[in-house]
């Protein structure tokens, strides 16, 4: 049986729990959901050593107060809300320690609007359809498909005991910083062909404002409209996250973690991956822009952004051996199947390690034999 690990004395605004979102049930459906911005909490969770889709505690706009009922560690990414342990403030985006019956709550809201919560083990509520993302639209999902409330206690998944090595940033990276004009960068499409040329120069060309009504349904902007070639009605087709449709008052809006799963309005752009988590980050009456970019383009950025979360994977780690091809990192192993590492790979007065290798790319295996030199 679980125990709680935490208690909230005070909810906030819209405080929920969240994973990575629910996969593979769109054709029936239901809305992937997840985290607003996957990159925090991607990352607040490896800093307390816990798997990157554990659940953690979505926090939108005014913080909860919550009481710890444990010994333990916790990460808070995303937005600046001032928080606090113990009335000191805490810092952000690295692993903190936690004492029994201490207090985290929050305060100004400096920079962004939504803060991630990770707890060392994982927040503990029930998986429905593959994920622990609470659906509050579908009352499914998280704790009783709600936002939580006064009283309700959290336990975490089963720890592992291994002695726990507490993550931070990469020394080369800084913690985002979002503020209050976004310039996103977009890939045209899916139905672009049916704007013309001036319709998309007057969408790339403006600047919107996020309307209060936005929700994590998606954000409604105020703006420029946008006309169409023909009409706004297309045959309905699947929804992808970051999708900006034009309906029939022209006025685009952006499709976010609780998109319904098909639409039958055009879809002029789509907001690249690496970008989503700033827009999650954007608050009501701010604006936003958009900039062209290719398809390369988004791949590189998502790569550059995958490269931070593998390098706070990383840390604690025994160094590996590896092989870098078009960017990607290729762990190179032995003849039995053992990742070969630095610490095992020199003795004492060793200067050149001779060994046979192997590397899989793209479900193929390739042999070799690799030769490396330590200078003296």
């Amino acid at each position: 049986m679980s125990i709680p690990i935490l208690e909230i004395i005070e909810p906030g605004l819209l405080t929920t729990v969240q994973d990575r979102g629910r996969y593979g049930f769109q054709r029936y459906g239901v809305p992937v959901s997840g985290a607003m911005d996957e990159f925090a909490l991607r990352m607040a969770n490896l800093m307390v050593g816990n798997d990157q889709n554990a659940a953690a505690i979505e926090i939108a706009v005014q913080g909860p107060k919550i009481e710890f009922l444990a010994d333990t560690w916790i990460t808070v990414t995303g937005a600046d809300l001032s928080p606090t342990i113990d009335d000191q403030p805490i810092p952000r985006w690295q692993a903190v320690e936690v004492k029994e019956d201490s207090v985290l709550t929050f305060g100004d809201m400096r920079d962004g609007m939504r803060v991630y919560l990770a707890v060392r083990g994982g927040i503990d509520v029930p998986v429905i359809m593959g994920s622990r993302s609470t659906y509050v639209k579908g009352n499914f999902g998280g704790l009783d498909g709600r936002t939580l409330r006064k009283g309700d206690q959290l336990a975490i998944l089963p720890v592992d005991s291994n002695e726990f090595v507490p993550k931070q940033l990469p020394k080369n990276y800084t913690a985002p910083v979002y503020g209050g004009r976004h310039r996103l960068r977009v890939i045209l499409g899916p139905q672009n062909d049916e704007f013309n040329q001036e319709a998309i120069s007057k969408f790339l060309g403006s600047r919107y404002k996020i309307a209060p009504e936005s929700d994590r349904m998606g954000y409604m902007l105020d703006g420029p409209t946008i006309g169409h070639v023909t009409d706004a009605d297309i045959v309905s087709d699947g929804n992808p996250l970051g999708a900006i449709q034009i309906p029939g008052d022209g006025v685009p809006r952006i499709l976010l973690a609780d998109r319904g799963t098909t639409g039958g309005y055009t879809k002029i752009a789509t907001v690249i991956t690496a970008d989503l988590s700033r827009l999650a980050q954007a608050l009501p009456g701010q604006t936003v822009s958009f900039q062209q970019v290719s398809v390369e383009e988004a791949q590189d950025a998502l790569k550059t952004q995958e490269a931070v979360i593998r390098s706070v994977e990383r840390q604690g780690r025994i160094p590996v051996m590896s092989i870098s091809l078009d960017g990607d990192m290729f762990e190179i192993q032995t003849e039995d199947g053992q990742a070969v590492t630095r610490q095992d790979s020199w003795g004492p007065h060793t200067h050149t390690v001779v060994r046979r290798m192997g590397v899989s790319l793209n479900d193929e295996s390739y042999d070799f034999r690799v030769e490396v030199r330590r200078e003296a």
